[in-house]
């Protein structure tokens, strides 16, 4: 959608703000613009705000408050100073329990306006960690010679810059209280200009950096990296390249990540550049959540799909005659491999598979199964969902990253399908932004 963002009257204006968008701004239809709906940032339902125009477009305008002259009684302070640049988080003058309440109406909406499609029941919103819960992020790092200084975090609201950050609340603490500290380390090798991203993930003993560099880093930035890591305690690897380049920096052997699921007795190992949920606390509430709602008997065979490392397959097996978990990134797989044999469950099988793809000759499709859980990217199942025999299936527990592709399969599997949509619920795995994470069950009628 072609916008201008130089040729239109940037004049601030005055407006009162009658909603939440999805992506967490204030919705006005402004008078003397034919009520064109404009979303502006910062600003909350039940305001009166001025605003001044960022962005325009045929059907909707784009603005930023400037000041708020009715503020609403939901409307608290918000904790981080870069609150209103990065685009981190879009959420923090929200009180904290409204947040969650915002993004289950955003998931109900979803369902019913793209999914046509209304739960028999609301399921009550699961919350966990809202500070420092970010266990896994990449930071983007650019030398900005205007300031003659490197950046190193989150982008601004406007994407072609890097927020100038000093400390960030949401990230665990070792990493959001030593940004500076990163910065400078970055701004003091000679190869600064050449690291265009840092990526950090943590597990419960370890905590690592992995420096994506686009020319070979000299013998002395890599012993300043080193001293760093040594420093503060942290694994530092080195990315030259593609995932398959990631190497340990230090220390020499690569350092043990994991994470433990106590609830269930299990521990799940994985690597620098490995997808994990990023709320640790928030996982485990899941988890258990996503059990018990598909109420799996100890002779049910499951099917598990976007299983990453196994974080919901290897619960499972512990209840479970059989389950069969399916990804499409050969790596984790072979991980999830490693992690069942690891935690001695013989009845976890995993198998690699593109389920965007035709799979309806592949043997884990042949196979029966009882129940189904799936943990789709943004872009949905339908894929997949259109292929399986849905008809062998009693329950389905769909997790969802997006509610939009979400709703659109739940309208596939209650209105073509046949299945009813027991119940749905909003998890806030990103308190303070506007990340809608959400689980539904369905039953076959």
């Amino acid at each position: 959608m072609a916008r201008s963002r130089n040729r239109f009257d940037r004049t601030p204006f005055q407006t009162d703000i009658t909603d939440l968008s999805h992506d967490g701004r204030g919705v006005a239809r402004r008078e003397g613009e034919g009520g064109k709906v404009t979303f502006i940032s910062g600003a909350l339902p039940g305001e009166t705000v001025v605003a001044e125009p960022t962005a325009r477009s045929r059907h909707f305008d784009e603005a930023k408050t400037r000041e708020v002259l009715q503020p609403s009684p939901l409307r608290v302070s918000p904790r981080c100073p870069h609150f209103g640049v990065c685009a981190g988080c879009v959420l923090q003058h929200l009180a904290e329990d409204q947040q969650i309440v915002a993004k289950q109406r955003v998931l109900m909406d979803n369902l019913g306006r793209i999914g046509h499609v209304t739960p028999q029941s609301v399921l009550p919103a699961l919350v966990g960690d809202s500070w420092g819960y970010r266990r896994k992020g990449r930071f983007s790092v650019r030398r900005v010679e205007k300031k003659d200084k490197t950046l190193v975090g989150f982008r601004e609201q406007d994407p072609r810059f890097v927020a100038d950050l000093s400390i960030c609340y949401t990230v665990i603490p070792q990493i959001g209280e030593k940004i500076t500290a990163l910065a400078a380390l970055v701004e003091s090798l000679d190869g600064r200009r050449d690291i265009p991203q840092i990526e950090f993930i943590a597990g419960d003993a370890a905590v690592a950096l992995t420096v994506r560099h686009l020319q070979p880093l000299g013998d002395d930035d890599r012993q300043r990296l080193i001293a760093f890591a040594q420093e503060h305690e942290f694994a530092i690897f080195l990315q030259p390249g593609g995932v398959d380049t990631v190497h340990p920096l230090w220390p020499q052997q690569q350092v043990a990540l994991s994470f433990r699921l106590p609830q269930w007795d299990v521990e799940l190992a994985f690597r620098p550049l490995d997808f994990i949920q990023v709320n640790a606390s928030l996982n485990q509430k899941m988890i258990a959540h996503a059990l018990a709602l598909l109420d799996a008997s100890p002779e049910d065979r499951v099917l598990d799909l976007f299983c990453g490392l196994g974080n919901f397959t290897l619960p499972l097996a512990r209840g479970v005659r059989e389950v069969v978990g399916v990804e499409g990134d050969a790596g984790l797989v072979a991980r999830a491999r490693e992690n069942a044999q690891r935690n001695g469950l013989d009845n976890a099988q995993f198998y690699a598979a593109d389920l965007t793809q035709d799979q309806r000759n592949a043997a884990w499709m042949r196979q029966g199964f009882d129940k189904l859980l799936l943990d789709p990217p943004r872009s949905g199942a339908i894929d997949v969902l259109k292929q399986l025999p849905l008809k062998k299936f009693e329950r389905i527990v769909y997790v969802s990253c997006h509610p939009g592709s979400l709703a659109r399969d739940a309208d596939y599997l209650v209105n073509e399908q046949g299945f009813t949509l027991k119940a749905a619920g909003a998890m806030d795995m990103f308190p303070h932004t506007a990340h809608v994470e959400s689980i539904a069950v369905f039953e076959r009628r």
